[in-house]
């Protein structure tokens, strides 16, 4: 279990500064909020404008809006932070296995991402006026579509940390490749958001589960390969 080292290790220091939990945090706090002035319905606490079924429409994509871009500065500083202070070589020098480390951080980032989505997904319900009934299907969707983007952003975060331009082409390459997690993902947060239940989200469910079982698998093969120098 010497992941869970390396996971302790960067929690240890982050919550020591708390920079990119706060930062992660405020980004997605404001995507939110400008999301509920620009597509509020009138039931909202700011605008009592837009139609509601169209806010039914947009706002689970907001969501995940807010939830990719907020975790995607978690995700270019979790090897990048390794890289400018020097420790990257001396992760590798552990006498681990280089799987070890990926999971490590892929542990670490997961924290931070669920505590960022707890914090989000309340103040969005108040601002769009969700009264969110099926929490336990809300919640398997949100593990389900994090994980999914922690597992393939973590592998390209390490496979970009040499880059020069990583914190741009991260986005870029990362992206393309969340496309059948967003979309299965938003898809269910919807119905979840509209008092679905979990039955109805099957496929969805089902869809999210085998991507975030095939890229954890792919990252285990090849992780080691991708911080090599």
């Amino acid at each position: 279990m010497k992941f869970l080292e390396i996971a302790r290790k960067d929690l240890k220091a982050e919550f020591r500064t708390k920079q990119m939990l706060n930062s992660m945090m405020i980004f997605a706090l404001l995507v939110i909020v400008i999301f509920s002035f620009a597509f509020g319905n009138e039931a909202s606490i700011f605008i009592p404008a837009l139609n509601r079924k169209i806010t039914d429409l947009l706002a689970p994509g907001m969501l995940w809006i807010a939830f990719t871009f907020a975790g995607m500065l978690g995700l270019s500083r979790s090897f990048g932070g390794e890289k400018e202070e020097g420790c990257l070589e001396g992760l590798k020098l552990c006498p681990v296995d280089r799987a070890d480390i990926y999971n490590g951080k892929v542990l670490s980032n997961a924290v931070l991402m669920f505590l960022m989505e707890i914090i989000a997904i309340p103040i969005f319900a108040v601002l769009f006026s969700y009264d969110i009934k099926n929490i336990p299907g809300l919640a398997v969707v949100a593990i389900l579509g994090t994980f999914g983007f922690i597992f393939v952003g973590t592998l390209l975060s390490a496979l970009t940390v040499n880059t020069r331009t990583r914190e741009l082409l991260l986005p870029v390459i990362l992206f393309p490749v969340l496309i059948p997690v967003i979309l299965p993902a938003v898809t269910a947060t919807g119905a979840m958001l509209s008092s679905g239940d979990i039955p109805d989200i099957a496929g969805e469910l089902q869809i999210l589960a085998v991507y975030d079982i095939i890229f954890f698998v792919v990252a285990q093969l090849v992780f080691e390969y991708t911080i090599e120098d």
